[in-house]
Parts: structure tokens; sequence; C-alpha cells
């Protein structure tokens, strides 16, 4: 007889699923980083205007509230001196009550430099007064001089040929406004909507003018303009800052994220520690991957840096700027040679291309310690072509065997034009429209690039608050790493496309993310140890 007792299943322990990383929170971070620096330049700018406005209402206006610009002399050996759409010009779509709600007026002040002499002043309608001077020669005032080394103000003076006397302006009757006498004669007008033009004349009409000359502005919306654009510009400024402390500002670094220069691995928490009581490591930041690039730049953060010593490296680095001067000379020489060879054979002369490297690696470390490469180190950087270990910052190039003879000939200029766009919005400058008299408008660079404000931003950290924010750290040499990876592009250094990637951070290749956990077969497929069976249930065999 036997006796038996069923034995339970065996028991598995659940397999964590796996959970997806979290977002990236350095995302959020740069975003507010950026927008931080796109709002500072325009917000100092208006705050700077508005201050700039009420200081001169406040003290730049004389006892009876005009804004005065003197001329000490005025001369032409002509009938007339004009003042064209610089008095007041405003469209015909312009209604007439926007001029008078600004309260503007416009004072004219004429002394010759013969009292005996009768002089006139008037203002009257643009086409008015082009179609009296028709044929009749004279100049026109297109700008005013700064006062430089004891040198007076002066009028810039364009002449248009013609006849040498005109008609008494005293017998026209289209002025809007005008006086005449010998003396110091003073013209004020009430601005109007319009187009309107100022005239110096004789009050024979005869050639020969010399006076002195001041004009005046008055205007009501002065002040009240002023205080707008510093409220605008308090309120957007002050904005502007706090994106741009919490962009920079990212808190302590966490696992997974790079300190000073290199990357700590996430370390995966143990399964079932929250159950033991243990606290669960916090989330990995998860980078994206780095794009595959013949160009490596790497930069290690030192640590501490001094608060000020950056406000003078500039200086300290005169000497390198002297030799980088020359080294890119030699650059740009060596790239023509390296043209022709390519073109010819194929390849890239090896000397030449050591050379080159040896210049961008010279001109990354002092770009690091002192310029838009990121402030990093307070190290001087070594006047060497070679790479130096113990610098914090390191470029290399690998070599090319073959170069395509093809691509040589478009790569460098037609290739890369959207990388140059790319970088000249967000690293070289901003764009702006500017207007110029006979030259129509054009577009001109105007302003300082993003890479630039966001190393003014790192000094500024450093000085009041004695440490550089990582995550900024990481987007100026990501920056830096796409402009160098271009650079080396258009010198026909390699043939691979600089990426359309922002790879940011110290190190050039991070640490890989941890793998995540195997994934076991099901419970019922797996084999199984023999579970350890109680004794009170351990199957008995008696005989017969």
């Amino acid at each position: 007889m036997s006796t038996s007792t069923p034995l339970p299943p065996p028991v598995s322990s659940p397999l964590p699923s796996p959970v997806a990383p979290p977002p990236n929170p350095a995302r959020r971070h740069l975003a507010a980083l950026v927008i931080g620096c796109l709002l500072l330049l325009p917000g100092l700018g208006m705050l700077l205007g508005g201050a700039g406005v009420v200081g001169a209402y406040a003290f730049g206006r004389d006892s009876a509230g005009y804004l005065a610009l003197t001329l000490p002399s005025v001369h032409s050996a002509t009938p007339a001196v004009t003042v064209e759409d610089v008095v007041v010009r405003t469209g015909p779509d312009v209604p007439a009550w926007v001029l008078d709600r600004l309260d503007l007026d416009v004072r004219l002040a004429v002394t010759p430099s013969a009292n005996s002499r009768a002089v006139f002043v008037g203002v009257a309608p643009e086409a008015r007064l082009t179609a009296y001077l028709d044929g009749v020669a004279h100049d026109q005032v297109v700008g005013v001089t700064d006062r430089r080394n004891g040198v007076p103000r002066a009028a810039v003076l364009r002449s248009t040929p013609g006849a040498n006397t005109a008609a008494a302006p005293t017998g026209q009757t289209f002025w809007t406004s005008a006086v005449t006498g010998t003396g110091r004669q003073q013209l004020t007008w009430q601005v109007t909507g319009g187009q309107w033009a100022a005239v110096v004349m004789n009050a024979d009409g005869s050639a020969g003018i010399d006076v002195s000359a001041t004009l005046g502005v008055r205007a009501g919306f002065l002040l009240p303009l002023g205080l707008l654009l510093l409220g605008i510009g308090l309120v957007v400024t002050g904005l502007a800052v706090a994106l741009v402390i919490r962009g920079a500002n990212t808190g302590g670094p966490s696992r997974g994220e790079s300190v000073s220069g290199t990357d700590v691995p996430a370390v995966p928490t143990p399964a079932g520690a929250a159950a033991k009581g243990t606290s669960a490591a916090p989330a990995p930041w998860h980078t994206h991957v780095r794009a595959v690039s013949p160009v490596a730049l790497d930069a290690r953060l030192d640590a501490p840096l001094s608060r000020w010593l950056w406000l003078v490296k500039w200086f300290l680095a005169i000497p390198h700027v002297v030799v980088l001067a020359l080294l890119w000379t030699a650059f740009v020489v060596v790239s023509v040679v390296a043209f022709v060879a390519i073109l010819f054979t194929g390849r890239y002369p090896r000397g030449l291309f050591d050379f080159n490297v040896g210049v961008l690696r010279w001109s990354w470390r002092v770009g690091y310690y002192c310029g838009n490469g990121g402030l990093g180190t307070d190290r001087y950087p070594p006047f060497s072509l070679d790479d130096d270990p113990d610098y914090p910052a390191h470029l290399s190039i690998a070599y090319p065997e073959r170069l395509s003879r093809g691509l040589v000939l478009v790569k460098w200029w037609l290739l890369a034009i959207p990388h140059y766009l790319i970088l000249g919005l967000l690293v070289g400058g901003s764009w702006g429209w500017t207007a110029a008299r006979d030259e129509g408008w054009r577009v001109d660079p105007v302003g300082g690039g993003i890479l630039g404000l966001l190393v003014v931003v790192a000094g500024l950290f450093l000085l009041f608050t004695d440490r550089y924010p990582r995550s900024l750290f990481d987007l100026v040499v990501g920056l830096n790493r796409w402009v160098y990876r271009v650079i080396a592009y258009a010198a026909l250094m390699t043939d691979a496309y600089p990426p359309f990637q922002l790879d940011e951070g110290g190190a050039e290749t991070p640490v890989a993310p941890p793998p995540a956990p195997p994934v076991l077969p099901n419970a019922s497929d797996a084999p199984t140890a023999p579970a350890e069976v109680p004794p009170d249930r351990v199957r008995t065999h008696l005989p017969g």
C-alpha cells in the first residue's frame, strides 16, 4: 500500500515589466535656455532704449522743452540748402490725427555769418519745393558728422547741379511756414501728416549760403514712450533672465549624467529593493546616440574655475591671437594646395592634413580658454599644433585615405550652404533689414550669435554664483562640435557630410545606457529545480 500527497506547483517570481525611459528633462531646460537668450537681446534693447529716451527727456532738453542739434556752420555755393525727409515724412495712408496726437513741434533757427544779409527759412510740401528748385543748383543735407577730437559737427551735403540763381523765395505762395530777415531767424512749425521739407536760402535767391543752424524737436509723446519701453523692457528682460536661470540650473548631476566631462553610468535598481525598504535610484537620463563623424571634439570642465579670470582671459590670450592670425593665413594657403592635390590625385597630402588639424586643434584650445569655446578651463593653452593629453580640450580628425575628386569642386561652397545658413543664425549672428538712401533695402548682419551670448551667460554665472551650469556647458560644447564638423568638411578634410544633429556634452563618446534585463521564457516552459518537499508530504511505499 502506498500513499502520496500532491505537490504544489512551482512558484516563480514575477519579472518586472520593462519600463520606458522617462523623457529627457534636459530638453525642457535647453528650450528654456535658448528662448531666454533670444528674449534677452530685445529685452535689454528696449530697457536701454527706454532709459535713453527718459534720460534725454530729463536732461537733454533746453528751457523751451526742445531737443536741439546744432550745426556751427553750413556752407554752400548754391542758392539753396534743403533738408528733405528729415523734418517729417509720413505715407499717404497714415491718418493726419496720428501726428496730431503725438504733439510734435519743430524749431529751425538760422543765423547768417553776415548779419546785414537777409536770409529766408521755409517749410513746404516736398513736391512743391522740388518743383520750385527744379533746374536750380542746390545742396541737400543727407547727414551730420559726429563731434570727435574737438572737431564740431558738420552737415554732410549732396550737390545737385543747375542754375546759380533762383526766383526769390519771398515771392512764392506755397510755403506752409516761413520767416525772413536779417540776423537770427527762427521758424516754429507744428508737424502735421504728409511729406515735408525745409529750405534755407538768401532772401533774393542769390547763390552763396554761410549760416549756422539749430534744429530742435519737442515731442509730447517722448516721456510716455520712454516709460513704456522701460516697462516692456523690464518685463521681457525679467522673463528672459528667469528662463536662462531655469535652463541653466538643472540641479545636481544625476546618475547617467556627465560630470566634469566624464560620464557616470547608470546603476539599475535591484529587483525588490523597494519591497525591502531600500529607496530606488533615480532614473537615468537617456541621451541620444552621438552621430558618427570623423571629427572628434571633446572637453572637460575644470573645477574650480575662477570667478573673475574670464573677464581678462581675452587679454592674456593676445599672443595666441597673433600666432593664430598667421596660422590661419597658412591654413587657407594649405587648403588651396590640398584642393589641387585632391582634384588630381584623390588624396590629401598627409603633412598638409596634419598641419591643418593642428591649426584647428590650437584654435579649439584657445577658444575653449577665452572665447566661444566656453570658458571651461583656467589653464593657459599650450603653443603647439600637437595634441596635449593633459589639456582639457581635444580635437582630432580621422585621416581619409581617399577623397572624392568630384566632391572637392562643390562641397566647400554648394553642399555646405545649408550648414552655413544654420550656423550663421545660431552661431555667427542674426540678420536684419537696413536701408540706405538711394541704395534701397538690403540685408546686413547685425548683433551677436547665440553661442557668444551663451558664453557670456556662463561667465555671469561664474561671476555671481561661482559655478558653471552643466546643461549650459553641454550646449556650448555641442554647438562648437557642430561648427568644427562643418569647418573640417568645408576645408576638404573629409567627405563625410556633417550631420544635422546637435550632439551635446563634453565627452565625444558617451557611455551607453545600461542594457535591458533579459527576458526569461514562461514558467511552464522553463526547467525548474526540484522543490524541497516537507517531510510530512514524502511519498511512502509500504511492502506487500
